[in-house]
C-alpha cells in the first residue's frame, strides 16, 4: 500500500518547480483564488452524508464493459476513435497512434483510505492484457482516481512514452519508469508528438497523494491537434475564465471530453456542476462534447446518474451536440448516439 503514495518531493524537484511562474515558492497555484469550503461547522454533516446516505450513489449491479476489439480499434480510419472506460480513462487512436489518458483501471479509487471506493465495473485492470502497444500515456494530475500504481505497473511493458503534468514524473520514476521516457508539462507548454501537436492546458483544481504534498505537482487538461482535427480533454476543474483563454489560444475544438461528476457545494471551486461543464465547452468553442469523470466511482454525494442526466439536459438546452457512448465501445465522435444506456440500469 505504501508504494501507492508515490514519491516525496526532493530538493531537486523543488528547484525544478521554481522555474514555473505558477509556483509561489512552496506550492503550485491556480490562476484564480480557489478554496475548499470545508470547516468544523460543515464537516459533520458532510461526513454523515458521505457514509450513511448512500442510496442511488452507485448502481445496484456492476456496469458492463464491452470487450476490447483490438482489430477494430487498430483498423485505419480518417477520424479519431476512442474508448471510454468510465471516470476519466480514455483510450484513443489518432493518426495511427494509440494514446491513453488517465488510465486508472484499478478497482479502488481510495487505496490508502480506511474505506475503499469501489469501481462500478469489475475486472477492469485485466482489460490491459488485450491492449496494443501504447505510443503515449498522458496524466492530467496525480490524484488516486486518475493515477493508479497497479494500472501503471501493468501498463509499463506496453508504454513507449509518457506526457505528464509538471511534478507527476517523480511518482512514475519511483515506480520504475525510466526518467528519459517521461516529459513533464507546465501550463500552455506544447510539444509535437509524431504528427500531433499536444498542449497542456490550465484547470482550476489541486493535486496531492498524501498529507505533505498538496499542490506539489500541477494539474490540467490536454489538447490534440492534427491537420484535420482538434480535440480537447478538459481535466478536472472548477469553472473559470481559463476556459475562454483555452478557446482563444488553442481552439476552436471539434470535440471535447468534459469533466462532469464528483461535484459538491463544499468543493464547487474545484469541480464544476454539469451545467457549468457545458458552458465551459461553449466558452472554449467546442462543437461536440462528452461527459467524463462519472460512471466509474462514487466520490461525491450526488446520484451516479446525475452528472450525465444534467449534462445532457443542459447540452440540449444550449443546442450543442453531445455524445454518451457505452463503456468499452469503440466510438468516433462524429457518430450520433441517442441511446441513454444508463436509463436501463438501476
Amino acid at each position: 500500500m505504501r508504494r501507492q503514495f508515490g514519491a516525496r518531493v526532493s530538493k531537486a524537484d523543488l528547484q525544478r518547480y521554481a522555474s514555473s511562474k505558477h509556483w509561489d515558492g512552496a506550492k503550485f497555484e491556480n490562476l484564480e483564488v480557489t478554496t475548499m469550503e470545508l470547516n468544523f461547522q460543515t464537516l459533520p454533516k458532510l461526513l454523515y452524508k458521505q457514509f450513511f446516505e448512500k442510496e442511488g450513489r452507485a448502481p445496484l449491479s456492476k456496469l458492463p464493459i464491452t470487450a476490447f476489439d483490438k482489430e477494430a480499434f487498430l483498423k485505419p480510419a480518417e477520424q479519431t476513435k476512442f474508448i471510454w472506460y468510465g471516470h476519466s480513462a480514455v483510450l484513443l487512436r489518432i493518426n495511427g497512434l494509440t494514446l491513453f489518458i488517465d488510465p486508472m483501471l484499478g478497482p479502488n479509487a481510495a487505496p490508502i483510505a480506511p474505506f475503499p471506493v469501489k469501481r462500478f465495473s469489475e475486472n477492469t485492470i485485466d482489460l490491459i492484457n488485450d491492449f496494443p502497444e501504447i505510443d503515449l500515456l498522458l496524466m492530467s494530475h496525480d490524484h488516486y482516481d486518475h493515477l493508479d500504481f497497479e494500472s501503471i505497473q501493468k501498463l509499463k511493458p506496453r508504454v513507449k512514452h509518457y506526457f505528464v503534468a509538471l511534478g507527476v514524473a517523480r511518482h512514475l520514476i519511483k515506480w520504475g519508469i525510466p526518467k528519459n521516457d517521461i516529459t513533464e508539462f507546465d501550463w500552455w507548454a506544447n510539444q509535437r508528438f509524431k504528427d500531433i501537436d499536444i498542449s497542456f492546458t490550465p484547470t482550476r483544481h489541486f493535486s496531492g497523494r498524501g498529507l505533505t504534498d498538496r499542490a506539489k505537482s500541477l494539474w490540467g487538461g490536454w489538447t490534440f491537434k492534427t491537420s484535420t482535427e482538434n480535440i480537447w480533454f478538459s481535466g478536472d476543474s472548477g469553472y473559470g475564465e481559463h476556459f475562454k483563454d483555452i478557446g482563444a489560444q488553442l481552439g476552436p475544438f471539434d470535440f471535447a471530453f468534459m469533466e462532469s461528476g464528483q461535484y459538491n457545494e463544499n468543493w464547487h471551486q474545484i469541480h464544476m456542476y454539469p451545467e457549468e461543464s457545458v458552458q465551459a465547452a461553449l466558452d472554449a468553442g467546442v462543437t461536440k462534447i462528452m461527459p467524463v469523470h462519472w460512471g466509474g466511482f462514487t466520490l461525491a454525494q450526488h446520484s451516479w446518474k446525475d452528472p450525465v442526466d444534467r449534462f445532457v439536459k443542459e447540452a440540449e438546452r444550449q443546442n450543442i451536440s453531445v455524445s454518451h457512448p457505452i463503456l468499452g465501445d469503440i466510438h468516433s465522435y462524429q457518430q450520433n448516439i441517442r441511446q441513454r444506456w444508463w436509463d436501463d440500469i438501476r
